[in-house]
């Protein structure tokens, strides 16, 4: 698709507009690692947060100055409050302290809001918005401004909303955004009102800033863009106040990939930088967020696995590897035995979905989900599964006794096992924060002597699923645990009516993974 004349400007506010979400408190040292991120992702501009509203967005642009990555960063805060001179407003003041190129101040774009929020009239909103950005710009700032309201505003008095975009504008406000604040708004309204804009200012670059409130953010930000906005606001993976803000990742792949726009952007790097941030903020990225979730390219009905292997735009919109993602081939009881075959593939490379190999595999793969498995979140306790099938590979562990002791008054549990691996027994014991940490422990004193491989074995991930929830305390369990050797990350699953048996299973199943990988690695060599 041939790109779009003019480019458009990304605009994020994860550092104030994101941490305004439930359940989220970034660090100083938080904020500059994604500082880092979106820059390096090619971001053009980085609300860094108000210079004044606290101790640590203060702390955060003074060490934002010292990194190569400040000079993306704009520092936000409101318009003066009415009756104050702009030299002795707290709110300026802190945007000139923050020492950044660009400034992004609010205003109210509605007469009726500045009579309500504000309590003054909507000449006297219109004097604090041009005064504010006539101050910022004598002291050199590039200024942008965020037009609060502007669509709600718009419904209301189109002529005053856009007297308040001409306020900012005269005094040389570089770019007006427009702000459907509360979220309510619909695709033909935001195009409509946005046209306007476009219209009255056309030496002016005319922005889009969306929250999500009716699922619409991502729709709305678009629509502004096809009616002429070139600079659009919003959160990397959409989180933000209430229903969050409009999605970044989302908004730059469709404008880039589905509408031709050209963007700074390196879409390659989307789904890391989306993940990393997520994690950042200690939240899950949704599985099924567009381009960058774990689940935006996986295939799990037979026949949908089939055809992707077949011809992939059949069932991608787009090659996952444009945006970073992976293509993933989910395995269920209703997977179908190409699906079987290109995950053998990882193990015995060149298998054919004919082959009697791939009918047994699928046919172990179906009794095991019967039983309560899922391999789907565990391609590791798979491909362990597929070994014992496929290559009639025989456990390097195995398990004779075990017993696990927890006394609830001390809190604390205790774990003896004796196995058996390469020909030698063992035995080990261990104390541990809860039973499942006394097994790990145990597991690991056994086995050091004999596997020393494992120590380098970490458990990063620990999650358990009731299966039939109806049985209440006598139900089916799934564990599913991830691991990691520090290079590669693997998931595996157990399931019992005991949870420690289950937790058994799934721990000697992280294990036997990567030690069958140490053997293929070194088949290699």
């Amino acid at each position: 698709m041939p790109l779009n004349i003019q480019k458009i400007e990304l605009y994020d506010t994860t550092l104030r507009d994101g941490a305004g979400a439930e359940g989220i408190s970034f660090s100083a040292a938080d904020k500059l690692a994604i500082l880092q991120i979106l820059s390096e992702l090619g971001i053009d501009m980085i609300e860094g947060g108000i210079p004044s509203s606290n101790p640590k967005d203060a702390e955060f642009f003074i060490k934002a100055a010292a990194t190569g990555y400040g000079t993306r960063l704009t520092a936000f805060s409101s318009t003066k409050k009415y009756g104050s001179a702009p030299e002795n407003d707290s709110s300026l003041s802190g945007l000139l302290d923050a020492k950044t190129e660009t400034v992004c101040i609010f205003g109210k774009c509605g007469a009726e809001h500045a009579r309500a929020v504000l309590n003054i009239s909507g000449e006297e909103n219109l004097s604090i918005i041009g005064d504010s950005v006539r101050f910022l710009k004598a002291h050199g700032k590039s200024v942008i401004f965020d037009a609060e309201h502007f669509f709600d505003a718009f419904r209301i008095d189109k002529k005053y909303a856009l007297a308040a975009l001409k306020a900012a504008a005269v005094q040389g406000a570089e770019r007006l955004v427009l702000c459907d604040t509360n979220g309510g708004s619909f695709p033909e309204d935001i195009a409509r009102a946005t046209a306007a804009a476009v219209k009255a200012f056309p030496d002016k670059i005319i922005g889009i800033h969306c929250h999500d409130d009716t699922g619409l953010a991502v729709a709305n930000s678009i629509a502004a863009v096809q009616a002429g906005a070139r600079h659009v606001q919003g959160t990397l993976i959409g989180f933000g106040e209430r229903c969050g803000n409009a999605n970044l990742a989302v908004i730059a792949a469709n404008l880039q990939l589905k509408l031709g726009f050209a963007l700074n952007i390196k879409l390659t790097a989307l789904t890391w930088s989306a993940r990393r941030i997520a994690e950042i903020a200690n939240i899950p990225l949704a599985g099924d967020m567009p381009y960058v979730g774990r689940a935006a390219f996986s295939h799990k009905a037979g026949m949908h696995s089939d055809g992707v292997l077949k011809s992939p735009f059949s069932f991608e919109h787009v090659p996952p590897e444009t945006v970073g993602n992976d293509r993933r081939i989910l395995l269920s009881e209703i997977s179908g035995r190409a699906a079987v075959a290109e995950k053998l593939n990882a193990l015995l490379p060149g298998i054919k979905k004919d082959s009697p190999v791939a009918a047994a595999v699928l046919a172990a793969v179906k009794t095991a989900e019967n039983a309560g498995y899922q391999f789907e979140g565990a391609e590791a306790s798979f491909l362990l599964l597929a070994a014992s099938v496929a290559e009639n590979r025989e456990r390097v562990i195995r398990v004779v006794a075990a017993d696990v002791d927890t006394d609830l008054n001390e809190r604390m549990s205790r774990a003896k096992l004796v196995l058996e691996a390469r020909g030698a027994a063992a035995a080990g014991s261990a104390d541990g924060n809860g039973p499942v940490n006394a097994l790990d422990t145990a597991l690991r004193s056994a086995l050091g002597g004999i596997v020393p491989e494992i120590n380098s074995v970490s458990l990063t991930d620990y999650k358990v699923r009731v299966i039939d929830s109806g049985s209440a305390t006598a139900a089916f369990v799934r564990v599913l645990i991830t691991s990691s050797d520090g290079d590669d990350t693997w998931s595996t699953i157990g399931v019992s009516t005991d949870i420690i048996e289950a937790s058994k299973i799934a721990l000697l199943d992280s294990f036997e993974y990567f030690l069958l990988q140490t053997e293929r690695k070194n088949k290699i060599k």
